[in-house]
């Protein structure tokens, strides 16, 4: 036997007769087995949500940095962790990805996502699936198909407030429908139940609400974009289906740049159990890292801990003409590390910012050219290069606060040429 294995099992030892000796000795655990689970922070809750396919992570770039995305969301990816990142969103993208998750279970989804202004569109979904393979007492099969779970989600939000100075707060939700396909399987007799599926497959509907917004906070860098986000989100909420509650969460993410190359992220996640919420899980956080390398490579890391299991993720993203690859390993308590067991991969297309970023550009001459204008005493044409820029954007707030400078000292000086007249 191993020094870890003679290790492990004389922990487990005397753990076993400390928590007999405490169960004896103190009111304070009715058993042994309370005492073990305040030991190892075993969850007693856990497990009792239904669809599990809610709370598995599609892949992609908020899985690398261990789910920690609320706060982040500036991808396809925020389908799942903020419906309010549509609003905010650069690109228009369409997203594919692949996990290959514990047991022989794999997830597809898809996500394809827009703005207008400041509207923000997607639609997405996922399917979970498992091969199901039932054997009788002599080892004959006797039923056989596939456990499967499928949602689909389509999202809207919007970014109100939106200004020079302040990127706005982007207000959204998901409206998602989710399907329970159970197979058949067999009774105590041997023979395939007809049926028996359906009695324990199910349809449920839900929705998403989030809420962020980004700002400036010790910001040692020159750039355009804010270099801090916070959000709040709730998902899955719903009515539960047969009775089983949906795994309804409450989250609070942050998330900073101290430098460009570097992004961290935290969120911190209050599950919900809507049919007793006596019965709900413990709080877990998240916390995650992305490194920009160079223009078309970026690293990601993460952590979550969630009850006793910890996941630990790492990840690359390849990004070239208009197409991102991002391959994820991740490893926790259920994954034994085998170097394909794990994976997650996924591709996302961009399909252009419909014009935006060539608009802004133009704004921005437009605004300087006004300031010439103005040096050079040219205040009529000063004003129309500020007001064409307001069409342009109508929240680009140093021209509108240039135009309105020079309607007042134009109003007031208009006003003093009466006065003079009336002397």
């Amino acid at each position: 036997m191993s020094c870890r294995k003679v290790l492990a099992f004389w922990i487990i030892l005397c753990s076993s007769v400390t928590a007999f000796a405490v169960d004896i000795s103190s009111d304070a655990y009715a058993s042994a087995l309370d005492y073990l689970v305040d030991l190892y922070g075993i969850d007693p809750n856990e497990g009792l949500t239904s669809l599990p396919a809610l709370n598995v992570p599609v892949g992609g770039r908020s899985e690398a940095m261990g789910t920690a995305f609320s706060a982040v969301s500036d991808d396809a990816s925020f389908l799942e962790w903020n419906p309010a990142g549509s609003a905010t969103l650069t690109l228009t993208e369409l997203a594919f990805f692949h996990n290959n998750w514990i047991a022989d279970t794999k997830i597809e989804a898809a996500v394809f996502a827009t703005r207008i202004e400041d509207l923000g569109l997607a639609v997405g979904g996922k399917w979970l699936y498992l091969p199901f393979t039932e054997y009788d007492n002599y080892g004959n099969r006797a039923s056989k198909g596939y456990y499967a779970e499928t949602v689909a989600v389509a999202n809207a939000s919007y970014n109100f407030f939106r200004g020079y100075y302040f990127d706005g707060i982007s207000v959204g939700g998901n409206l998602k429908a989710a399907y329970r396909f159970v197979p058949d399987f067999s009774d105590d007799a041997g023979s395939v139940d007809q049926d028996s599926g359906d009695a324990q497959s199910t349809f449920a509907l839900m929705a998403d609400a989030g809420a962020l917004t980004r700002f400036n906070l010790f910001k040692f860098y020159h750039a355009r974009e804010r270099n801090a986000a916070f959000a709040v989100v709730m998902r899955n909420i719903g009515p539960a289906p047969l009775n089983e509650p949906l795994p309804a969460v409450i989250a609070a993410g942050i998330a900073y740049r101290p430098i460009r190359p570097v992004l961290l992220s935290f969120d911190y996640s209050v599950p919900l159990n809507l049919v007793d919420l006596a019965l709900s899980e413990r709080p877990y956080w998240a916390t995650g890292l992305s490194v920009t390398v160079t223009d078309f490579l970026s690293m990601q890391a993460g952590l979550l801990v969630k009850g006793t299991n910890p996941r630990i993720s790492i990840g690359s993203r390849v990004a070239f003409a208009g197409v991102d690859l991002n391959i994820n390993y991740t490893l926790d308590l259920l994954t034994q590390l085998q170097p394909l067991n794990r994976v997650s991969l996924s591709a996302r297309f961009d399909f252009g910012d419909s014009g935006r970023a060539d608009r802004a550009k133009r704004i921005e001459e437009l605004y300087l050219s006004g300031l010439v204008e103005y040096a050079n005493g040219n205040q009529d044409e000063a004003l129309r290069l500020w007001e064409e820029a307001l069409q342009l954007d109508s929240g680009f707030d140093p021209a509108r606060e240039g135009r309105n400078a020079l309607l007042g000292s134009k109003s007031l000086v208009d006003r003093m040429n009466e006065i003079q007249k009336l002397e």
